[in-house]
């Protein structure tokens, strides 16, 4: 079983682990495993060893909360000397000049950069793949993992790496959690902004432990208070099982897992009542249009042609949508007042995270728009509305599946700001109903 962030940065700080080690023992498994899970874009093995060395002999290593600890980071961020391809042929492959925010922040915390995870074009989709390979779930590898932070999960619950950066813009840090078996945290607008989609995506952590989560989300933030986990007083929780306003039908196995969760929150304390938000029908409206014109707008970067054939049929809307003046700020505060009035007499909604279960892996990119779209918004019925709202949620598994094996979770949301309730109620559910780590034997 590879060791959690939290006891590799430990031991490695108390000298009784060296990075090295760490991260070759990492490549080993990422060069045994990767050609079935399909995890990485790119593994960094030569430039990681390098990493790790320089982090061994760095005079504050006593002081870095991820010392020595491998991390994946998601296909989106610059990383120096390395291209970003955002899952795209079409894009530049310039190398970056230099690190960016995450980037920098993790390698401040004493993280080894082991490799970029895979996602697909643009982001657009809970499924990641690319022509080169195809990110699958390591429960069982004839699913998809997920996305489109999908190589992210894949690479983390296939025990990899420990932790694994991610973003999230629909659900795409969430979703690939929930089908994977991990905790993964979306956090508020405000605190992790990754700029795209019109302010729906952030950056966010994906782990196989609240402890890890929290670590890896106090550096992206930049705030080491968030890796403290509180210790709770008792809560107001409302739950729904019922996809907002579309009302389509959950599988009886992602409702239960509520009900699971639910019974261990209501032993530690916390009072739980059947209650949703007043979701006005405008909300579909207004976070499908920035999920169609954000990518649109990155694609102005990109060479159109070279664009997969569903990425072009999506961007075609997209643009018509930006030239209709269709993304409107008076329709997200319309949504803003009506999740304020749920919070106001509620601290905490759980939901499931999925609202079906995964998609079969397989070559998605080569199929037609529409082909994705029916599947992609299946999946996703409980997670863009948070997004669009920029409040901070939390995917935590609870069990698995008795008919495929596949994990099942439940999601937490709450007010902005609350990041540390989450991790909370997560690390509650975890001591409750401790889950399998990984899928490695």
């Amino acid at each position: 079983m590879v060791l959690t962030a939290v006891e590799i940065a430990a031991s490695v700080r108390a000298g009784t682990l060296d990075p090295v080690r760490v991260t070759q023992e990492a490549l080993d498994r990422i060069a045994a495993a990767d050609g079935v899970v399909g995890a990485f874009r790119r593994v960094r093995a030569e430039e990681a060893l390098k990493e790790a060395a320089e982090v061994a002999a760095r005079p504050d290593l006593a002081s870095l909360p991820l010392a020595g600890v491998p991390v994946a980071v998601k296909d989106v961020t610059d990383i120096e000397g390395e291209s970003v391809s955002h899952g795209s042929l079409a894009g530049s492959t310039a190398r970056a000049a230099s690190d960016g925010v995450i980037a920098t922040r993790l390698r401040a915390a004493g993280a080894v950069l082991v490799g970029l995870t895979r996602v697909p074009e643009l982001c657009i989709w809970p499924m990641s793949d690319t022509p080169d390979g195809i990110a699958r779930n390591p429960w069982d590898p004839t699913y998809a993992s997920g996305g489109s932070s999908g190589g992210s999960a894949a690479a983390v619950a296939a025990g990899l790496v420990p932790l694994a950066h991610g973003t999230d813009g629909m659900g795409s840090v969430r979703l690939p959690a929930a089908m994977c078996g991990l905790v993964g945290l979306k956090p508020s607008a405000e605190l992790l902004a990754e700029d795209g989609w019109f302010g729906m995506s952030v950056h966010g952590p994906l782990a196989t432990t609240v402890a890890d989560t929290a670590v890896l989300l106090s550096v992206l933030a930049a705030d080491p208070s968030l890796a403290s986990i509180p210790t709770l007083d008792p809560v107001r929780i409302g739950m729904s099982t019922t996809v907002p306003l579309l009302h389509t039908p959950v599988p009886k196995e992602l409702v239960a897992a509520v009900s699971t969760a639910a019974g261990h929150l209501a032993a530690a304390g916390h009072t739980l009542t059947s209650s949703a938000p007043r979701y006005p029908a405008t909300m579909v409206l207004g976070m499908t249009a920035r999920w169609l014109a954000g990518p649109a707008v990155q694609a102005r970067d990109f060479d159109f042609s070279r664009l997969q054939r569903r990425t072009r049929a999506h961007v075609r809307a997209g643009r018509l949508i930006e030239r209709a003046g269709l993304i409107r700020e008076r329709t997200r505060q319309n949504w803003l007042s009506r999740a304020a009035e749920y919070f106001e007499e509620h601290d905490v909604l759980l939901t499931p995270t999925l609202s079906h279960w995964p998609v079969k892996a397989g070559r998605w990119h080569e199929k037609r728009w529409l082909t994705n779209v029916f599947p992609s918004t299946r999946l996703a019925g409980f997670t863009g509305q948070w997004n669009f709202a920029g409040y901070p949620a939390i995917t935590v598994p609870v069990g698995r599946s008795v008919v495929s094996g596949l994990p099942t979770s439940v999601q937490l949301v709450t007010r902005p700001g609350g990041e540390s309730l989450l991790l909370g109620l997560a690390a509650q559910l975890e001591a409750a109903n401790p889950w399998p780590r990984t899928a490695r034997k």
